[in-house]
């Protein structure tokens, strides 16, 4: 949780669940539009995965941000509209979907939603981090210690093309 300066709790992290969903597609059409918009029903899905490690940044009732992520494994990339599948032994976090709501850039939401699950990604003993990153927003991620990694086979270069030509696999290990 943090705190404004009058002490008053501003936002707080917290897993994100079936109830978010609402504000999580809100956020979601204000920054990919209807291009990348993945459906509610696909996230209810996915939050029903035992392997999903999904956050949330709220303000009262309303969703600032979420990253959705999942365990998997190096190299396994999920297309868009793609459920979150059983890969195991999981050895890397999947890192599906970061979105901050536009009125809000600038304020921290993403890293503090990135510097958790990747604290709590060591912490479960996983090894790497990976995503597809989309939208011009490789120099964003390679700030972040990621770097672009290519898919080993043709199955995971079609499931990263789902994303269009720009988009790029990049990976991190954790230490």
């Amino acid at each position: 949780m943090r705190f404004s300066s009058d002490g008053q709790p501003r936002w707080s992290l917290e897993p994100l669940t079936a109830q978010h969903l609402d504000g999580l597609m809100q956020v979601q059409l204000a920054c990919y539009g209807a291009d990348f918009m993945e459906s509610a029903a696909l996230y209810a899905a996915r939050l029903a995965s035992p392997l999903q490690c999904s956050l949330v940044i709220v303000q009262g009732r309303e969703v600032l941000a979420y990253l959705a992520a999942y365990r998997s494994v190096l190299g396994k990339v999920t297309p868009l509209h793609g459920g979150f599948a059983c890969a195991s032994p999981a050895d890397t976090l999947y890192l599906h979907d970061m979105a901050v709501a536009p009125a809000r850039a600038g304020e921290g939401l993403a890293s503090a939603l990135l510097q958790a699950m990747l604290q709590q990604a060591r912490a479960d003993g996983l090894r790497y981090s990976a995503l597809v990153s989309v939208m011009g927003s490789q120099p964003y991620w390679q700030r972040k210690g990621y770097a672009p990694l290519l898919p080993w086979s043709a199955q995971e270069r079609d499931a990263l093309y789902s994303y269009g030509e720009d988009a790029q696999y990049m990976a991190q290990t954790l230490g």
